[in-house]
């Protein structure tokens, strides 16, 4: 990695790339990296993502990706995310008044119309139930 990249890379994880490095430079290649080297990398993912830990530290990128998801969800190697302690659902924007012509016909011919001109609508359903039914 260019000396200009390392330059753009958060402290805690130039600090990890260096000590993979350290590793690297000490051992054959093929070596298999230590258990604490790769806690310490899926801890980073989860603050920094996984592409740019991948990115950084020079590690197989689905490989990366199988071991973190093999990991259980704990608080340590989870994202942080901002937690809403408030949420205003704002009435639906109405168009204005409604104003619309409910007709009602049942099978004997009698009739039942309803304008409706008013900004809330009536229970509609139970309007139609009590004309299609009226004994119930």
């Amino acid at each position: 990695m260019g000396t200009r990249k390392t330059r753009d890379l958060p402290a805690r994880l130039e600090k990890l790339r260096q000590r993979f490095e350290r590793w690297r430079g000490t051992h054959k290649a093929r070596s298999r990296i230590p258990d604490g080297l790769w806690a310490a990398a899926v801890k980073m993912a989860g603050t920094f993502g996984l592409h740019r830990t991948a990115r950084a530290l020079r590690l197989d990128y689905y490989a990366f990706k199988k071991r973190i998801e093999r990991q259980p969800a704990t608080a340590s190697n989870r994202p942080e995310r901002a937690v809403a302690t408030f949420l205003e659902l704002a009435p639906p924007a109405s168009a204005g008044a409604c104003d619309c012509t409910l007709e009602l016909e049942n099978a004997s011919g009698v009739k039942m119309r309803v304008d409706l001109k008013s900004t809330q609508a009536p229970d509609l359903v139970a309007l139609s139930r009590s004309f299609w039914n009226p004994g119930s």
